[in-house]
C-alpha cells in the first residue's frame, strides 16, 4: 500500500511539473554557463547565493555548446538516445578511467577551493581511511602504498601548478570513491537542501550526483534543483534530465519534496542519502 501511494504521489508531482513547464522555453541554447543555459520556470526565482560561494561557483560552471555529447576518457562519446543528459560541463577529465561519479563530486569541491587558493581546505579520505591533504602534496610529498599501508614520502619539488594539482586529483580518484566519500559527508534533511549537496550511495558499485543549481517559488516555498553527474566508465560531467517528465518535453529541473526516493536517469536514490560537505 505504501509503495502504491508513493507511486501515485510521484506521478501527480511529475504531472504537475509537466503541465507547468510544457509551454515554457527553459533552455537558452546560447547560454555558456549553467545559470545562463537553464532558465527557471515561471513563478520561481533562483536561490540567493553569496558571491564566490560554492553555490555561486557551481551554477556558473561553463557548458559546452548545446547539443554536445558527453565524452569518455578515451575520446569516444556517450550516446544520449536514452535521454540521460541535456548539457555537458566544459571541464577536462584526463585520459584515464578515473573521473567517475564520486570523483567528479570531489573534483568540483576541490576545484572550487583551488580557484580560491584555499588549499588547506582540499582534503579527502582514501577507502582505507588515510587522509590525503593537498597542502601536503603541494609541498612535494607523494603517496606510497604497500598493501593496505599508506604513507607520505618527499619525492618532488614544492608546486601548486595546475599539472601537479591534477596529479593530486588522480591519486584521490584512484583510492577514494563513493564508499569513502559517503562516510566523510554529513546527512542532511531534504527540506534543508542547498546547492553543493550530494545524493550518494556508498558501495561497490555506488553512485553520486551533486546539486548544481536551485530555484524556489516564494508563494509556496516549492524548491527545484538541477543535478550533475559523471558515471562509469570515466566521463565528462553532465546536467541530468528529469526522467519523470515526458521525454518529448525535456526538462532538467527536479522538484524537491519529501518522497522517499529520487529517480534519476541512471540511478534511484533514497531521500535519506542526501549529504553535505
Amino acid at each position: 500500500m505504501r509503495i502504491a501511494i508513493v507511486s501515485i504521489l510521484t506521478v501527480l508531482i511529475s504531472s504537475f511539473l509537466f503541465f507547468s513547464f510544457k509551454n515554457e522555453r527553459l533552455n537558452n541554447v546560447e547560454g555558456i554557463t549553467i545559470k545562463d543555459r537553464f532558465s527557471v520556470p515561471s513563478g520561481y526565482e533562483r536561490t540567493k547565493e553569496a558571491k564566490n560561494s560554492f553555490g555561486d561557483y557551481l551554477r556558473n560552471l561553463p557548458l559546452k555548446p548545446a547539443g554536445s555529447l558527453v565524452k569518455y576518457y578515451n575520446g569516444s562519446t556517450k550516446s544520449n538516445n536514452n535521454n540521460v543528459y541535456d548539457a555537458v560541463i566544459d571541464l577536462p577529465i584526463g585520459n584515464k578511467d578515473l573521473h567517475q561519479c564520486a570523483d567528479a563530486v570531489m573534483r568540483l569541491r576541490a576545484d572550487y577551493f583551488y580557484s580560491q587558493k584555499q588549499y588547506d581546505k582540499i582534503h579527502f579520505n582514501f577507502t582505507n581511511g588515510f587522509r590525503i591533504d593537498y597542502n601536503k602534496w603541494r609541498q612535494g610529498y607523494r603517496i606510497a602504498v604497500k598493501g593496505n599501508k599508506t604513507s607520505w614520502v618527499k619525492t618532488a619539488k614544492a608546486s601548486d601548478s595546475p599539472q601537479d594539482y591534477w596529479k593530486y586529483l588522480e591519486m584521490v580518484f584512484n583510492y577514494a570513491g563513493t564508499a569513502s566519500l559517503s562516510k566523510e559527508l554529513k546527512s542532511i534533511e531534504v527540506s534543508d537542501i542547498q546547492i553543493g549537496d550530494v545524493f550518494i550511495k556508498g558501495g561497490f558499485p555506488g553512485h553520486a550526483v551533486i546539486v548544481v543549481d536551485m530555484a524556489i517559488n516564494p508563494k509556496n516555498n516549492q524548491k527545484l534543483m538541477l543535478l550533475a553527474q559523471s558515471y562509469m566508465p570515466a566521463q565528462e560531467l553532465q546536467i541530468l534530465l528529469n526522467p519523470s517528465i515526458s521525454s518529448n518535453n525535456k526538462v532538467c529541473w527536479y522538484a524537491i519534496n519529501s518522497l522517499p526516493t529520487l529517480e534519476t536517469p541512471e540511478w534511484t536514490f533514497k531521500s535519506s542519502e542526501l549529504k553535505r560537505f
